[in-house]
């Protein structure tokens, strides 16, 4: 559709919601809706019209028409909720000659409301008989074509609503988080974990390594900082007695935007006294497996078109067990050897002599080996441990081996999804 054509519709519309407001409130708000489509399928939607019949169930519902068919004296129109889809049926009989000339013309994406009786049509579909219909949102706008929706991955995530609307995955996707948030919160609850809310503006930007938003507070006469992570605080309530905290964070970092990183993101983070960093692996692990159960009701998902098992064990390999597991070409190389690692890295494009590599020892190299040629190959889940301490600097040496971290990463469809350390 081009810009003509959507201007035209949307002077269209205007001009229905003029007639809306002539006629009375354009907005009414003195609906509540007694059902919900998704809870009318899963009670009822294995009744055949014999059992609907004898429950003659009266139903007030609400949500946005998103398909829309007009045949003579009887209509139908789908209708979206937050959860589900439902079909109406509008017959001029039922709702009366004035009530269907309206509804004939009201547009997709208007948000309706509904009253009636549920039954089940000749074609078997679950369906409301409407004896009431009234309009509760005109939309202005045309939605995009339901067969394709916003195609675009960027206008989809610019435009959000818009496809929500219209994509069911990005409703499941957005429905899920939710689930999982919920989940994660009631299982720290249990592990005796207490929930925190830590400040969002700092006087010192700490807690990780990343540049700040910048922003002035003017009643104290200084500069502060958006946070880049919440871990000074939260280890503040352990020094205060709080022996097990967690917070489920916004964190604002002023560096790069693509698919995988955003300014601002959402992070769980949590400490937890008298444990060590492989509690913590065993937890975290557990953490995850069972909040994928409660958001989709399984440990074994597809993720970007490939299987991901969350349910088996999570491997743990070294930095240099991964890069022998993951590039065969490194099945029987020197990886312990500060000179083999600088030729690899060199060939491999990056510049050995940037300030970055200044000094780095076979442990950093190791790392950025890793990072090149490893990291990106680890779908399943993997826990990286044994950490050299040159590049963990603020992690605890290991009491037996003084050379490594008490550190582990947890890598997962070949990102980064866990850091943690002792």
């Amino acid at each position: 559709m081009n810009a003509a054509d959507t201007s035209a519709l949307i002077k269209e519309r205007r001009e229905k919601l003029n007639t809306l407001c002539a006629s009375g409130p354009a907005w009414p708000n003195d609906f509540h809706p007694t059902h919900h489509a998704a809870d009318l399928h899963a009670e009822y939607g294995h009744f055949d019209q014999e059992g609907l019949d004898a429950r003659a169930l009266s139903v007030a519902l609400a949500g946005r028409i998103m398909l829309k068919r007009v045949m003579g004296k009887a209509s139908f129109a789908t209708v979206q909720d937050t959860h589900a889809q439902i079909q109406l049926y509008i017959a001029l009989n039922d709702v009366g000659e004035t009530a269907y000339e309206v509804f004939k013309k009201w547009d997709l994406g208007d948000i309706v409301a509904a009253r009636g009786t549920l039954f089940r049509t000749n074609k078997g579909e679950l369906s409301v008989r409407c004896t009431e219909l009234r309009i509760l949102v005109k939309a202005l706008r045309p939605l995009p074509d339901k067969f394709h929706g916003l195609a675009d991955p960027e206008l989809r995530a610019r435009q959000r609503y818009v496809d929500l609307m219209m994509r069911p995955a990005a409703r499941v996707t957005a429905l899920a988080r939710a689930k999982a948030i919920s989940s994660i919160r009631r299982q720290m609850e249990q592990a005796r974990f207490i929930e925190v809310e830590t400040p969002m503006l700092h006087p010192i930007p700490g807690g990780a390594a990343a540049r700040p938003f910048a922003t002035h507070h003017h009643a104290l006469e200084m500069p502060m900082f958006l946070r880049i992570a919440p871990e000074l605080y939260l280890k503040r309530l352990l020094v205060g007695g709080f022996e097990r905290v967690f917070e489920i964070n916004r964190n604002f970092r002023n560096e790069g935007v693509s698919a995988r990183h955003n300014p601002e993101f959402t992070m769980l983070e949590f400490y937890a006294a008298y444990t060590n960093y492989r509690w913590m692996m065993d937890f975290t692990e557990q953490l995850i497996r069972q909040t994928a159960i409660d958001a989709l009701g399984t440990a074994r998902i597809q993720y970007q078109g490939r299987a991901l098992d969350l349910e088996r064990p999570f491997r743990r390999w070294t930095l240099t067990q991964a890069i022998r597991e993951q590039v065969p070409a490194y099945c029987d190389a020197p990886l312990d050897e500060v000179e083999f690692l600088r030729i690899e890295l060199r060939e491999l494009g990056m510049d050995i002599h940037a300030p970055a590599f200044k000094n780095a020892g076979i442990g950093a190299l190791q790392l950025a080996l890793f990072e090149e040629r490893a990291e990106s190959k680890c779908w399943a889940p993997t826990y990286i441990v044994d950490y050299p301490l040159e590049v963990s600097p603020l992690a605890r040496a290991s009491d037996t081996r003084p050379e490594i971290a008490e550190r582990f990463e947890l890598f997962i469809a070949g990102r980064e999804t866990a850091n943690g350390f002792f």
